[in-house]
């Protein structure tokens, strides 16, 4: 996958944990809930149906109890080595209006791991449609809340 600087954010990182715990992880809802927002966040409702032009739900809690809907669209879907969604659609690749996600900003989130040994390969991808964007989502903390959440993902797995 060709990586823009000027677009994209990476994350990199080893799982202590095997593909196949990373990819329930990531497609199971009830566990989706478990991990996917830097504590003390958390996510208190998870939906997603597993194909192309597909719901990826979530919303996000604050610790003041304020809830954050996040609605995207699986794009990709390839067992156990990527997942591809965006918030820049909705289901059924419908375009979502602008700014209804929680971030504020639209963006395509791609997740792929691999393995290595007993452990995975994670990356994750956010790919922006402005440097304006990008930026926007690395102040709020892209690299340490998403590296934060795939530490919980590997308590949780365990």
């Amino acid at each position: 996958m060709n990586i823009d600087p000027n677009l994209d954010l990476v994350l990199e990182k080893t799982l202590d944990v095997s593909v196949d715990k990373v990819w329930a992880a990531w497609t199971t809802p009830d566990l989706i809930c478990k991990w996917f927002c830097p504590e003390p966040w958390k996510v208190t409702e998870a939906e997603i149906d597993l194909q192309p032009g597909g719901i990826f739900r979530t919303i996000m809690q604050s610790p003041e109890g304020d809830r954050y809907p996040n609605l995207g669209c699986i794009l990709e879907v390839v067992p156990q080595k990527k997942l591809v969604w965006t918030d820049a659609l909705h289901p059924g690749f419908r375009p979502a209006p602008k700014f209804e996600s929680g971030a504020g900003l639209a963006f395509t989130a791609v997740i792929m791991m691999e393995p290595d040994g007993n452990k995975t390969k994670f990356t994750a991808i956010g790919r922006h449609a402005t440097p304006e964007d990008k930026q926007k989502h690395e102040e709020m903390g892209f690299h340490e809340g998403w590296g934060l959440c795939a530490d919980q993902l590997v308590n949780v797995m365990k």
